[in-house]
């Protein structure tokens, strides 16, 4: 993948502007900069490395050069998407899978930001929030998509296993087609994000539901439960051990198959 090719797959999108890096720290970092200065709605930094890329609770993303897709999208909330800014990790969680489903592939969302392929994770999502005052002026939409095997990283260094698309495939298309495969269902997903079908969808493709999870909070507290499902603005819908129904906002949490 380079510079050309990449405007070449994605011509067809009315992008409001393409970054290109062979190398970066943090496509995020990037968009968020670019957002704050004014960048346009749907304008994308991708890179072909990238060396501090970074996912929830402050993980790393391993992406090195040639071998994985990192990628930042930034959305300016119209007046039909600022009431559901809580969808956008559902937004980006149905692109990626539904990239998976057009490649053949069988995906499941680990809540609430990782794509699953036979358990084992393919890809990961970080949203991050410009802010005027108390208003978000825009969001910053990134994901990271492990293509071919070399993009994951030894499995000691994980906390949850990896897999990569090439893992699964038997033959590869080219990064910058999933890209276009991500972008394509984002736009459509986008128009829907104020209607009750995207927690239907997103609910449906959600990993582990209806088996016994544990949910890790930042404090080391561990909450066991059944995964129900989600409630309208995209939280967790846990059945505790006492049967009553918990919701688990977004934030400093994790969720795990009990063992």
């Amino acid at each position: 993948m380079n510079e050309s090719s990449l405007k070449k797959h994605l011509s067809k999108f009315e992008l409001g502007g393409l970054r290109w890096f062979d190398s970066i720290g943090s496509t995020n970092d990037e968009a968020l900069a670019w957002a704050a200065k004014g960048a346009k709605d749907f304008s994308l930094v991708v890179a072909d490395e990238q060396t501090q890329g970074r996912g929830r609770l402050s993980r790393k993303w391993h992406t090195p050069m040639g071998s994985a897709i990192a990628m930042s999208l930034i959305l300016r909330p119209d007046a039909s998407m600022r009431p559901h800014l809580s969808r956008t990790v559902g937004l980006a969680a149905l692109s990626l899978s539904d990239a998976c489903l057009a490649l053949g592939l069988s995906p499941a969302i680990k809540w609430p930001n990782d794509i699953l392929l036979d358990g084992k994770k393919v890809a990961g999502i970080l949203v991050e929030t410009v802010w005027s005052g108390e208003e978000a002026d825009s969001l910053v939409i990134g994901m990271g998509i492990n293509v071919n095997r070399e993009s994951v990283p030894p499995a000691d260094s994980l906390q949850f296993p990896a897999t990569s698309l090439e893992d699964h495939l038997a033959v590869m298309p080219k990064r910058e087609e999933v890209i276009s495969l991500v972008l394509d269902p984002m736009i459509r997903w986008r128009k829907k994000i104020e209607t009750g079908e995207i927690i239907t969808a997103w609910e449906d493709r959600l990993a582990f539901r209806g088996e016994a999870v544990q949910i890790h909070s930042g404090n080391e507290e561990i909450v066991p439960g059944i995964l129900e499902g989600l409630e309208s603005d995209g939280s967790l819908r846990l059945r505790d051990e006492h049967d009553k129904i918990v919701s688990i906002r977004f934030g400093d949490v994790s969720l795990r198959p009990s063992a």
